[in-house]
């Protein structure tokens, strides 16, 4: 499922070709993708026009001239592509996983006034669409119980050792708890408790003092969370399984990982002599270095 990196990746892709623009007419081919499409969908979209382009955790939110938001969630296999008025369509390339007739998992199109159709597929149709009043968004059932935004300048060490204090789960598990941090998936968990040297075995609590001050550590997580985020987003995404970015070409995220899909192989830190590990956690696959990670 893409992570807040190649959400984010996948936003600012598409906030040129929709910001400013409205909906001429929107094709609805079916009449649920996960869950069933809002009552009137097409009509109700017809004629509105894009105000902003947000994200929220892993949700991406068009925000529209009547004071509803188009909220749109990727699933695992969503995906959108661009055809442009003047022919150029910037979606076609490579899949990391190639899907055959295409066309018939296209689910949305959306055409907008100046000619572009932006184009939602969807092969497991896991991905969902909703619209909701601007004034209710933060009370709606998919964002009322979500945590902080990690790229935010609240996520500080402080906050983190506060929230952790007296924790009995494992690091790793508080890391992808959605109603603590939101958007951060299993990947850049493990890649950012790599980066920190902190096990993801190691109790949540431990990252906090007695007092719910931070430690050394905590001050380490933080900082490699928002590194390795940052840097997934420049790189756009990880290509892992049907990602893509919004404009047909792969994110390369995946070519930088220390630890994750690498099991067995030899710890990229200098000067150790461990061995990658891969653990279950909450039904995912954890990566570490239980020689540097600690």
């Amino acid at each position: 499922m893409p992570e807040l990196p190649e959400v984010e990746t996948v936003r600012r892709g598409l906030e040129p070709i929709l910001v400013g623009n409205a909906f001429a007419r929107v094709e609805q081919r079916r009449p649920d993708l996960r869950f069933p499409l809002p009552k009137h969908f097409a009509e109700r979209l017809s004629g509105r026009k894009v105000e902003a382009l947000d994200r929220r955790a892993k949700y991406l939110l068009a925000r529209l001239d009547d004071g509803e938001v188009l909220v749109m969630h990727l699933g695992m296999t969503g995906r959108f592509s661009i055809d442009r008025a003047n022919g150029e369509a910037s979606a076609p390339g490579r899949f990391a996983h190639p899907i055959a007739d295409a066309q018939k998992h296209e689910h949305i199109v959306f055409h907008l006034g100046d000619g572009t159709a932006v184009r939602y597929s969807d092969t497991r149709r896991f991905g969902l669409m909703d619209l909701v009043p601007a004034q209710k968004l933060e009370s709606h059932a998919l964002f009322k119980g979500l945590g902080i935004e990690p790229l935010s300048k609240s996520f500080t060490p402080k906050w983190l050792a506060q929230k952790l204090r007296g924790k009995a789960t494992s690091t790793k598990a508080a890391l992808v708890d959605q109603r603590l941090i939101a958007g951060l998936g299993n990947i850049y968990a493990c890649e950012a408790l790599f980066r920190a040297h902190v096990s993801p075995l190691r109790l949540a609590g431990s990252l906090a003092t007695r007092s719910g001050k931070p430690t050394a550590k905590t001050a380490a997580l933080v900082a490699a969370v928002k590194a390795v985020l940052e840097e997934a987003i420049k790189a756009g995404g990880s290509s892992l399984r049907d990602y893509k970015r919004a404009d047909g070409s792969l994110g390369d995220f995946q070519h930088r990982f220390k630890v994750y899909g690498r099991e067995g192989k030899k710890c990229l830190t200098i000067g150790c002599s461990g061995t990658v590990r891969r653990i279950v956690q909450g039904g995912r696959s954890t990566f570490y270095c239980p020689a540097c990670q600690r």
